[in-house]
């Protein structure tokens, strides 16, 4: 191999190596529903006999010098919890003890909407920046609260999220498809909100999609139009998200839903309610 080719070969490993980081991807339970739900409860179409519990989840992205929340869960005093019978409830800083994490330790975390149960513990992680859509953070703070706004946030969300923008920690990602840090790009089009994203990652040749609330459950993925039954501004919307979702991730099996206990039957487990993505 002459020297010149040898240096190309260098250098295109170089960029490919930029382009893909490798990053660790972990799903963390740190709460669950005491009681069970049936599935038609949360998914148009699905069989009336069938049920699911359901568990409150963030996810973790460790690599590239960043180590990325995808939501932040809440805080055990909010009272929305109560009317979920929220059992097993651990902070969810504190999850992150079991991959030998603080809370100090969080860079970023990327909000996909601020409901209750995806943004109230932001206040947790001191060091971190937040990232979330404009539309769906001047929604939350602004528009919800007027005469004929969709009041399905809560007020102590929207006011961390603008001492958050005070502070300038808050950063206003403005639109579809938009990369945000090395190898994390996030996407719309669900409107599970008034414009929630999902977010992709980039590890090696995997492309992982951690889609929360924007693909509620396994049954969402994998059935051809299903929908939430009332959680999302658009339905056709949502349904087209998935669709892209499969045309985005690398493997069908790397789009995790938001609240489907089956992560932790899918993903080898590395401690108590923490299993590895990749």
């Amino acid at each position: 191999m002459n020297k010149i080719l040898f240096r190309v070969l260098i250098l295109v490993s170089i960029h490919a190596n930029a382009q893909n980081p490798g990053y660790e991807i972990y799903a963390l339970k740190y709460a669950a529903v005491s009681f069970t739900l049936p599935l038609s409860a949360l998914v148009l179409d699905a069989p009336q006999k069938d049920s699911m519990h359901a568990d409150f989840l963030i996810w973790l992205v460790k690599g590239n010098n960043r180590i990325v929340l995808v939501d932040a869960g809440f805080n055990s005093d909010i009272e929305d919890a109560k009317d979920f019978g929220v059992i097993n409830f651990l902070r969810p800083d504190s999850v992150l003890f079991k991959l030998n994490l603080q809370a100090k330790d969080v860079t970023d975390i990327i909000l996909t909407h601020p409901h209750w149960d995806h943004a109230d513990g932001v206040d947790l992680f001191p060091n971190s920046q937040v990232w979330i859509q404009k539309e769906d953070y001047n929604y939350c703070v602004s528009g919800a609260w007027q005469k004929n706004g969709k009041k399905d946030y809560h007020k102590r969300v929207a006011r961390k999220l603008l001492e958050l923008n005070i502070a300038g920690r808050l950063t206003l990602v403005d639109g579809d498809n938009k990369e945000i840090l090395p190898g994390i790009s996030v996407y719309t089009g669900s409107r599970h909100t008034y414009n929630s994203q999902y977010v992709l990652v980039k590890t090696g040749s995997e492309k992982i999609i951690l889609a929360s609330d924007n693909a509620y459950t396994y049954y969402n993925v994998n059935h051809l139009k299903s929908a939430p039954k009332d959680a999302t501004w658009d339905i056709s919307g949502y349904i087209k998200a998935i669709v892209r979702m499969k045309t985005l991730a690398s493997d069908t099996k790397f789009i995790i839903p938001g609240h489907d206990p089956l992560v932790f039957k899918n993903f080898p487990a590395v401690a108590e309610g923490v299993a590895r993505i990749k």
